[in-house]
């Protein structure tokens, strides 16, 4: 009986450990401001590279709304810029949560993915 008692215990902390190791990896999440001062813009192509990102980082896209959008498109809307299937997001001050593997940003406003507003972020 003492044994079964030992065995639940042990269970017991191991899944508290787990849950807090859970816990601590969303907390930590990093944040990017994509851009950095220059903000969601043209040429935003090469801004990822040298960044290591991770599921659950958040995305920080700061732009004036009236000129632009970012759209979450996937691989087919990035290359051809076509954001008619992608989520939106018009405010101008978006967070936006990578998901796992590839992720595909575009801005939605007429040319503007065609002139260069457009990226890919692999997170990890």
């Amino acid at each position: 009986m003492a044994q079964a008692i030992g065995n639940v215990s042990i269970i017991t902390l191991i899944l508290f450990v787990l849950c807090i190791l859970n816990h601590y990896k969303i907390a930590s999440a990093a944040v990017y401001a994509v851009g950095d001062a220059q903000g969601w813009s043209f040429g935003i192509q090469s801004w990822p590279i040298g960044k290591q990102f991770h599921t659950g980082d958040i995305l920080v896209f700061t732009y004036p709304n009236t000129r632009h959008s970012v759209v979450v498109v996937d691989e087919n809307g990035f290359r051809t810029c076509n954001s008619t299937k992608g989520q939106e997001f018009t405010s101008g001050n978006d967070q936006i949560k990578l998901q796992k593997e590839q992720n595909y940003f575009i801005c939605g406003k007429p040319g503007h993915c065609a002139g260069g507003m457009k990226m890919t972020i692999s997170a990890a």
